[in-house]
């Protein structure tokens, strides 16, 4: 049995399509970071970097329960513990390596700040604005030329895709024309209709919090709280 705790974000959202991709069976608990839970004690313990998601495996692979926080790492223990998903050997597993780490390094930060920015700062950075448009068109486009030759973005389909397309799959929250990402677009398609994946996206369909919202909720999310020592 596997505990997910969680909030409605890409982050949660991409180890939820794992989970409902290879059966495991598991119960999600809400952590709500906007009222700040991620800083309870007991979480903590789970997730010492206080964030969401966060799992805990009651069939670990030492006999034992298995705490683990960052969505790759989920991502990357869960196809190892299935053998799903994920190759086991040669070129195509550094393949996949390379692409879940194109999203956990890249595309989940740059499109993070590019958010931050844009709905949440308290003042408008136009600067900042601009610079994370910009790299949020280039991810994309690295992308778009990965997906010509391709349906899938290490070749076969793969915890890199689950990965990348919570984050992806709304052109329009980072301002990008569907028209012009055709391979992007038709591979977005291509996981929505993937019954897995629309149980686990619909599972997190709950609206996102947006601007303008409480101080409690922006000081939880944005402000020092973030920095005190635990």
């Amino acid at each position: 049995m596997i505990d997910f705790y969680i909030w409605y974000t890409p982050n949660a959202r991409k180890v939820a399509i794992m989970l409902e991709e290879v059966g495991l069976e598991y119960t999600s608990h809400e952590v709500e970071i906007g009222r700040g839970e991620q800083f309870e004690p007991e979480f903590l313990k789970i997730s010492p970097n206080n964030r969401i998601p966060a799992l805990v495996d009651h069939d670990g692979p030492q006999d034992g329960p298995l705490a683990l926080f960052e969505s790759g790492a989920m991502l990357f223990y869960l196809a190892e513990k299935t053998g799903q998903f994920m190759p086991a050997d040669g070129n195509a597993r550094y393949e996949v390596m390379q692409w879940l780490m194109f999203q956990m390094a890249g595309v989940g930060p740059m499109f993070g700040q590019y958010n931050h920015f844009n709905n949440y700062a308290r003042e408008s950075v136009s600067y900042a604005k601009e610079r994370y448009a910009k790299e949020a068109a280039r991810l994309y486009w690295v992308m778009e030329k990965a997906l010509s030759s391709r349906d899938f973005i290490a070749g076969d389909y793969s915890i890199a895709d689950m990965a990348l397309y919570p984050w992806t799959c709304s052109f329009e929250k980072r301002k990008q024309d569907p028209g012009e990402l055709p391979n992007v677009k038709a591979w977005v398609e291509r996981m929505g209709a993937r019954e897995a994946v629309a149980r686990a996206m619909k599972a997190f369909e709950r609206a996102l919090r947006t601007a303008p919202i409480d101080d409690e909720y922006w000081e939880n999310m944005y402000g020092d709280t973030q920095f005190k020592r635990r």
